[in-house]
């Protein structure tokens, strides 16, 4: 079971049988067989008829529905949460304080001790001083971190966190062509930050994923703050596979050479089009601040093909296997997750004490 991707500029999906039918604009085919899917993203000016899309509604498969720029459209989902009383007990959990506190303050130390590692990496390959004083200092405001009293300053150890982590992050990219100037979104404006801010996207899906087949509100978050429209939950739970499976993965894409810079096209667009939010509209909020003007403005997008490869390595990624501390033995990347999310639930319920989050040795 797993994830299909259809990513093309002009296609038609069709039923055949029992199964898909995706052909593309330029008269390429490709079967899909439901049985083995688990959900589909279909990104791009893709027609979907009407014997496809009840096909899929029977077999119940969660579709995604993306723009030709990665904006989230909409989904179709089959899982609604039925446990009225584990949402009440989210959203009565919401009133308490204390609680609050402790889930913000674990996924930000989540974070920032899987940034902290990744720098510790970099750090033993570069050996530079500059590094180990990044170190130091994300060691300091994990130090802060774990004594804060409030959420508000939490948020503000994890900005600087990032902020120190982005500036050694930059040091593992190797390829000349390979351009990285720090977080930037809406739109991404170098090469490194499409495949970031594209990963993070497909990051923040599969969480979402998790979160719904437990059965919880995506929407009732800790550490990020509620607004109306935002899945604060699911940008709290992925904060900790930022660094360990979205990062690690952007660099190995260029360093390996699997991504070359004909991959990427240059986009000039307005924020206010339709289309403008790229693949880091949802995923990125946290890092860094909306651009919000009606001028024309330059932005760097991942190509067609440039964007399979990256949906390949990640659902490669995610059944990489690794070890999984609470449970004492290896898992792949996809089965954390959702553990991880199960494990929040029974902190929800008073079934586990506190929420761990998963940190990188």
């Amino acid at each position: 079971m797993g994830t299909v991707y259809i990513l093309s500029d002009h296609g038609k999906l069709a039923k055949q049988n029992d199964a898909l039918m995706f052909v593309s604009g330029s008269g390429e085919t490709r079967k899909i067989f439901l049985h083995r899917t688990d959900r589909i993203i279909i990104a791009g000016n893709i027609e979907i008829t009407g014997s496809a899309l009840r096909l899929i509604m029977r077999n119940q498969i969660d579709t995604i529905f993306l723009s030709a720029n990665g904006k989230f459209n909409g989904k179709l989902e089959f899982e609604e949460g039925k446990n009225v009383f584990l949402r009440k007990r989210q959203y009565e959990s919401l009133k308490e304080p204390d609680f609050c506190l402790k889930i913000a303050r674990s996924i930000a130390i989540g974070k920032i001790s899987n940034q902290i590692s990744f720098m510790q990496r970099i750090n033993r390959k570069s050996n530079r001083i500059n590094v180990e004083s990044t170190i130091e200092q994300s060691k300091r405001n994990l130090a802060a971190v774990e004594i804060a009293k409030s959420i508000e300053s939490i948020r503000g150890h994890e900005g600087l966190g990032s902020k120190l982590y982005f500036s050694a992050f930059r040091l593992n990219i190797n390829p000349e062509w390979a351009i990285f100037k720090g977080r930037s979104m809406n739109p991404p404006r170098d090469n490194v930050n499409a495949v970031m801010s594209f990963l993070y996207t497909l990051l923040m899906y599969r969480v979402d994923s998790f979160i719904e087949m437990e059965g919880l509100d995506p929407y009732a978050g800790y550490l990020h703050t509620l607004e109306y429209g935002k899945r604060s939950l699911t940008f709290d739970l992925m904060e900790e596979y930022r660094a360990s499976i979205c990062d690690t993965l952007a660099c190995a894409l260029f360093n390996l050479g699997i991504l070359t810079a004909s991959d990427f096209e240059i986009v000039d667009f307005s924020v206010t089009s339709d289309d403008a939010p790229l693949h880091q509209a949802e995923a990125d909020q946290s890092e860094t601040e909306q651009i919000e003007t009606s001028e024309a403005i330059k932005g760097i997008l991942l190509s067609k093909v440039g964007a399979k490869k990256v949906a390949e390595k990640f659902e490669e990624k995610m059944e990489s296997v690794i070890f999984y501390p609470p449970e004492n033995q290896r898992m792949s990347n996809q089965k954390i997750i959702a553990n991880q999310v199960h494990r929040f639930r029974r902190v929800l319920q008073n079934e586990e004490a506190e929420y761990k989050p998963f940190i990188i040795r």
